[in-house]
């Protein structure tokens, strides 16, 4: 039986899958090729976190959307202060999310 998955993978998933006595087809992805395929990845996992059911399901999908997001500050030459740099000017900008602001509608 085939499974077709066509997705990035962690680092330790082939050992896995070869323990599991089944046969991975894969290959290293370009710089390009990473940046779109975890970029695909960090919304596979919000949805993941989306229908998250208690607060170990919450903690897992938090787990894995964040090293997806250390990859791209990575891979992008960002740092994380930078990012937080960014993320204050942002908020003083727009503010955060702190006061739990749910927008129902506007009219004109």
């Amino acid at each position: 039986m085939i499974k077709r998955y066509n997705k990035l993978i962690r680092d330790r998933i082939l050992e896995i899958i070869k323990a599991a006595g089944e046969r991975p087809s894969w290959r290293i992805l370009n710089k390009k090729e990473y940046l779109k395929e975890t970029k695909k990845k960090i919304l596979e996992e919000a949805k993941e976190l989306a229908a998250a059911k208690n607060k170990k399901e919450v903690v897992n999908e938090i787990v894995d959307i964040q090293e997806l997001i250390d990859v791209l500050i990575s891979e992008i030459s960002l740092t994380k202060t930078g990012i937080k740099i960014q993320q204050k000017i942002k908020n003083k900008k727009r503010g955060g999310f702190k006061k739990k602001l749910f927008l129902i509608k506007t009219e004109k």
